[in-house]
């Protein structure tokens, strides 16, 4: 019985012309023979399976050639290629240094590089996984490394470069591997396929070749384990089995029935593939990696990126023009959390469950209306939106609800302001307001209150939130005339101010409130006629003052007699430096001060050499 020879071995390449999607290096490798400029030390990374041992060993075999040819290449004919091809070269050692990464391991390779070769021009010593070396080791290789003499060439490969010390990166020469891509892949296969005599699938050689992920060696392990299975054909259908794998077609169900809000079809169709022995977590993966190459679909310049058998090119084309960009991207959000999330949870065939629900009702949750501005995103939902708004001060004058057709803004940009109307009873506070159909409620306004024109100031503060429409109805209802009952034109007077809020800072403090402080830490400034800031120092000083701000408001209004009277409170912060706190002085801060005080403590402690305990 003949012996089974693995086709990652059986088809290594000899030549650097067979090397598979590596151009970039075997041409400079090549060149480098041809012209005799050959460096004494070499770094091969890149991913697993790329051919980084197997160009080591190509080269060590073309430099000791005795008949090169003209491009480079060995000849594999002479004693030396011969004795290569068969193992036996004396020219070259290859050491793991995932096992023989010790100090005592390089140590020999050192010694057994003093002796020239007997037979060939160079000495080639390849050490594979080279990051795993120890700290020593590596140490114990640098200046072997630096100046090895002129027969020996050391090539060191690796999957992991940021693992090796910037001291051996220096003296080697760095050539990064890349990935093989999965057209080269699915030609090296259908290469091997024909001259196994095996009957395969373009479509399963595609699976394979995406299942590798740019790793030859994986893929031609792959495929002889499946070319057992299904003894010399290799079909799509077994491919799929054999690699565990799930079919695109499935996903392409679940996005029609997401389409039409089947939610229990896709409960259905899931308990089929969970049935099946696919797990959650691979469920979501695919799904993910479906709405991606959906996603890169919409754009026919991207279209190149999707990487997947031939036969559903198509199917993804049409369906991503069907599909909005919004909906994918918020199906790949929510696909993206579960997929986090999928570890910690208990229930785990529930959670992929209610990442299914959500995908079933986003079409639903999502719809693009076309705006002036363009496209916006909206929720169909009618919740109320929730915001932050100054707290709706009592006033006991009179008081006015926006009417239902006011201002209403025109194609040209132009507005139209009914007269507004004013009520001569104050509408009480413990009732709610209703506004007219269609729109927003919104707070009762005063007749009388002023918008403050004062420019904002260059110090930085904070300032509690207004509404915009306020302004608007503000200057609407400048001029009106209308008076309140018991208050009057008088203009706001520093002197009054002070002594208000003085008067509310003792009621206060005969409530024992802890607002008292803040009250009399306040600065008062006036803004306008009728309207003046309260400053603080800081943001929980007005925070106290806020919530007194109804009562304070009712209390001023009845003692200043000012009609529109309103009030900001800000945050100022002081950037004065404050003075150092005097504390506690260790044993070496008194010492220094006891110098400072009697220099000739100093000459006390050197003259009895002293030593100080601090």
């Amino acid at each position: 019985m003949e012996r089974f020879i693995v086709s990652a071995r059986k088809y290594r390449p000899q030549q650097f012309d067979s090397v598979l999607g590596q151009d970039h290096i075997t041409t400079t490798l090549k060149n480098s023979i041809r012209n005799q400029q050959l460096a004494h030390a070499f770094l091969f990374c890149g991913p697993r399976g790329v051919g980084k041992t197997t160009c080591a060993r190509i080269l060590a075999k073309t430099i000791n050639c005795e008949k090169p040819t003209a491009q480079g290449e060995a000849c594999n004919k002479c004693n030396s290629c011969k004795s290569f091809n068969e193992g036996a070269s004396l020219n070259y050692f290859e050491l793991d240094a995932a096992s023989n990464n010790s100090v005592e391991d390089i140590r020999q390779l050192t010694e057994q590089v003093r002796f020239a070769p007997q037979a060939g021009r160079y000495k080639v010593y390849v050490i594979d996984e080279v990051h795993m070396l120890s700290q020593q080791a590596f140490n114990a290789f640098l200046k072997t490394l630096e100046e090895p003499p002129p027969y020996a060439i050391f090539i060191l490969a690796t999957t992991e470069k940021h693992k090796i010390l910037p001291t051996i990166l220096s003296r080697c020469q760095l050539f990064d591997f890349k990935r093989i891509t999965t057209q080269d892949t699915v030609t090296h296969l259908e290469k091997i396929c024909g001259e196994e005599k095996v009957k395969a699938d373009r479509a399963a050689l595609q699976l394979i070749a995406q299942k590798s992920e740019g790793c030859l060696r994986d893929a031609l392990s792959m495929l002889d384990k499946i070319v057992s299975f299904s003894n010399g054909n290799l079909q799509y259908a077994t491919t799929l089995e054999h690699l565990n794998i799930l079919d695109a077609d499935y996903y392409f169900r679940l996005l029609a029935m997401m389409q039409q809000q089947d939610l229990s079809g896709m409960m259905v169709l899931y308990n089929e593939i969970n049935q099946q022995g696919f797990e959650g977590d691979l469920v979501l993966n695919g799904l993910a990696e479906f709405f991606r190459n959906l996603l890169v679909c919409k754009d026919k310049a991207a279209a190149e990126l999707l990487d997947t058998v031939e036969n559903f090119k198509a199917q993804y084309t049409q369906s991503a023009q069907a599909i909005s960009a919004a909906y994918l991207v918020s199906a790949l959000n929510i696909i993206g959390e579960a997929e986090l999330n999928y570890r910690m949870a208990r229930n785990k065939r529930l959670h992929v469950e209610m990442a299914l629900i959500k995908l079933a009702y986003l079409q639903q949750a999502l719809s693009l209306s076309t705006e002036e501005t363009g496209l916006v995103k909206k929720k169909i939902a009618d919740a109320s939106i929730g915001f932050k708004v100054t707290p709706i001060r009592r006033y006991t004058g009179d008081w006015i609800l926006p009417p239902s057709n006011a201002t209403h803004p025109t194609k040209k940009g132009k507005t139209s302001s009914p007269p507004i109307t004013t009520t001569s009873t104050p509408a009480p506070f413990d009732k709610p307001l209703v506004a007219n159909e269609g729109r927003p409620s919104s707070p009762l306004l005063s007749v009388k209150d002023q918008e403050i024109t004062e420019p904002q100031k260059e110090e930085q503060r904070t300032v509690s939130p207004r509404l915009s429409a306020l302004s608007k109805i503000r200057e609407q209802l400048k001029g009106s005339g209308n008076e309140t009952n018991g208050v009057t034109e008088k203009s706001l007077e520093i002197e009054s101010l002070r002594s208000a809020w003085e008067q509310y800072t003792d009621k206060l403090r005969a409530e024992r409130n802890p607002a008292a402080q803040p009250f009399s830490a306040a600065r008062l400034e006036i803004a306008d006629r009728n309207s003046f800031e309260v400053i603080t120092n800081n943001n929980i000083e007005q925070k106290f003052i806020e919530q007194e701000r109804n009562q304070l408001f009712q209390f001023l209004q009845d003692q200043l007699k000012t009609r529109g009277l309103q009030f900001t409170v800000v945050v100022q912060e002081d950037t004065a430096p404050q003075p150092a706190a005097e504390g506690m002085l260790n044993s070496k801060e008194q010492f220094q001060e006891i110098v400072k005080q009697y220099p000739l403590a100093q000459e006390l402690r050197a003259r009895l050499r002293l030593e100080l305990d601090y």
